[in-house]
């Protein structure tokens, strides 16, 4: 059994990242899993060893620790292609020409149907006639490749319902979701839930923006016939202008703040409080082990938290929580 904690190195950790991560730790600390890290790098233009490193180094920096090697998607190319040659075998893959920029003005154009998230796919090339298709093709398209997620476009989306940890009962439909982009490179949703099945995932804490995702998941889960982790899914952390927190909004990495002569240990209290986890501010990164025998998930201070620079603090900001 195991938590994990699964980044794209494509940049440093930002504050969300890190609190995100801690979370993650705590929660498999508490219930006796280890605790595993997986590099996301299925972005071949930004993702980098450097980036990667610079990663666990902030991790072990505010003291978290980690079991076993550093998986990454980049090696598990042939993994994911078998598990997508499995669902195309039973008649659930297809090839999808549509550019980003089409599937937007369909969206647009239709709205989506109930119970399914934001920007689902609408099914244009579900139905693509031989003509239509060989037409594409001789255009020089390169189609991606989705999965069929229902019989039929009228019968509705599949539904799925799940308890979270965090977030509680939650149901939500499934589109017709990327399972290998055009470029060749297996999609987020396949490698993910390839990957926690692999390595034997038993808990998945992240942020609350992949909520919508999860029934996604779950029904890839169950097509090829893997085991459905317990999720947590946690709020992010924004910028004081409502956005998602980024390099913007000024020191927001561990090197941006120790160029500020902020510490780790200093950051690591900030982000235990904005959790309203129950700590000892003399020294938290000693104390984390005794912090994770008491830690509950479901008891985290609700709501998204807000980063505020505050200069006369040991950490230079404050997270405050927005409810």
């Amino acid at each position: 059994m195991s938590g994990r904690f699964a980044p794209s190195p494509t940049g440093a950790l930002h504050l969300g990242n890190l609190r995100t991560a801690l979370l993650a730790w705590l929660a498999a600390r508490s219930t006796g899993r280890e605790f595993i890290i997986r590099m996301e790098d299925l972005d071949r233009v930004q993702a980098a060893p450097e980036h990667e490193r610079g990663q666990l180094a902030d991790l072990a920096a505010i003291g978290l620790d980690w079991d076993g090697d550093v998986i990454r998607q980049s090696e598990r190319f042939d993994i994911y292609r078998d598990a997508l040659a499995t669902l195309d075998a039973r008649g659930l893959v297809y090839e999808c020409f549509c550019s980003r920029r089409e599937v937007r003005a369909e969206i647009e154009a239709a709205p989506n149907a109930p119970h399914l998230p934001p920007g689902s796919y609408p099914g244009t090339c579900r139905t693509l006639t031989t003509a239509r298709r060989d037409a594409l093709l001789a255009d020089g398209r390169t189609p991606a490749l989705r999965l069929r997620a229902s019989t039929s476009m009228d019968d509705g989306p599949e539904l799925i319902a799940f308890d979270d940890i965090v977030a509680g009962h939650h149901e939500g439909g499934v589109d017709d979701v990327v399972l290998r982009r055009n470029d060749g490179v297996p999609a987020y949703n396949l490698a993910v839930v390839i990957d926690d099945a692999m390595q034997g995932v038993t808990q998945v804490v992240r942020g609350d923006d992949l909520l919508d995702s999860t029934p996604r998941q779950i029904h890839l889960q169950r097509l090829l016939q893997l085991s459905t982790p317990e999720y947590g899914h946690v709020p992010l952390v924004f910028g004081p202008d409502g956005e998602r927190l980024s390099k913007r909004h000024g020191s927001v990495s561990l090197d941006g703040l120790a160029a500020d002569g902020v510490s780790p240990a200093a950051v690591l209290t900030e982000l235990l409080e904005s959790c309203g986890v129950e700590h000892s501010r003399a020294d938290a990164s000693r104390q984390l082990s005794d912090v994770a025998r008491r830690f509950d998930l479901a008891g985290i201070t609700p709501g998204v938290a807000v980063f505020e620079t505050a200069p006369s603090t040991p950490a230079g900001f404050v997270l405050r929580n927005a409810g």
